[in-house]
């Protein structure tokens, strides 16, 4: 029987709730963080590492597309896995999806993939989709995807889309084993997304950057180890960055930062398709593609490091 998605826009009372709850929110913020910033900090820490509550009603409501699925545990957490082919017996891709988003999310790519000769291997990072686990960390996508890596051996290529591009160049960094990789809307400075966070929720910059701080302290890092500025140059493997000018999520000067250090990347820039539709977009999949089998794609990034990100 075919599955059958619905495309039916939410409720007015169910905007109308979404609406208030953002706000309570955010004025919860703006008032705790006068009042009581500890506490504020506290709360902010632990919503900037909880995906949204939706993503694993959207996980399991997603089709599979007749997927091998297994478990795989990770320092004692289980993470759901899927497999499109042999990847013992053919090339094969590794994805990396984004925050709040799951491993399905590669859908659209599965046939054109297969098609092409390749094996397809995704997965739910620790609190998305099937996998365990409620709250979660960069560092912890990047742990996570070298162990998947390592658990199906070398690959192919591997995919990254926003948060998982930025796990996927820190894996690679790392001494995760795959010849080419594909970054789309690659997150590139966990600072500058501590800061859209904080506007976002209207939390005070001084208290984001406070629990940033204590996120370096308690997992024993610092921002720059995690800045892509700092680890692309270390990665000697064919990249092609795509990122839309219209990303209102993460902005294109993080695409372009990934482009101007990443000694074998070109970048691709797209129009209009934001910061999701790009992942699924036909010709970004055709574009990838062709540059998996080696066609130059894109354009190479020549700028000065002294110019802002995002000019060239």
């Amino acid at each position: 029987m075919a599955t059958v998605l619905s495309k039916r826009s939410p409720s007015i009372s169910t905007i109308v709730r979404n609406f208030a709850s953002l706000y309570s929110v955010r004025l919860g913020f703006l008032i705790g963080g006068w009042l009581a910033p500890e506490a504020a900090v506290r709360k902010a820490a632990a919503l900037f590492t909880q995906p949204f509550a939706s993503s694993r009603a959207r996980a399991l409501a997603a089709p599979t597309y007749g997927a091998a699925e297994l478990d795989l545990s990770v320092d004692g957490t289980p993470i759901h896995a899927y497999v499109w082919g042999d990847p013992k017996q053919q090339p094969y891709v590794l994805f990396a999806h984004g925050w709040s988003s799951h491993g399905t999310r590669i859908g659209p790519w599965v046939k054109p993939l297969r098609d092409a000769g390749y094996a397809v291997v995704a997965f739910d990072q620790a609190g998305h989709g099937r996998s365990g686990g409620t709250h979660t960390t960069l560092p912890d996508f990047t742990c996570h995807l070298l162990a998947i890596g390592h658990h199906f051996g070398p690959a192919a290529a591997v995919i990254g889309h926003s948060l998982g591009g930025a796990a996927t160049a820190l894996a690679l960094a790392r001494g995760l084993e795959a010849q080419r990789a594909v970054l789309i809307a690659p997150a590139a400075d966990p600072l500058a997304a501590v800061e859209r966070f904080s506007r976002f929720v209207w939390l005070a910059g001084d208290l984001g950057r406070r629990m940033f701080a204590r996120f370096e302290q308690a997992m024993r890092f610092d921002a720059s180890e995690l800045q892509a500025h700092n680890n692309a140059p270390r990665i000697g493997r064919p990249a092609l960055i795509v990122h839309d000018v219209e990303d209102r999520e993460v902005p294109w000067s993080e695409g372009e930062r990934y482009a101007r250090f990443w000694p074998e990347s070109r970048l691709l820039s797209t129009r209009g398709l934001g910061h999701n539709r790009v992942a699924d977009d036909a010709g970004v999949i055709t574009a990838a593609l062709r540059f998996l089998q080696g066609e130059p794609v894109g354009e190479r990034v020549v700028s000065s490091p002294n110019l802002p990100y995002g000019f060239c």
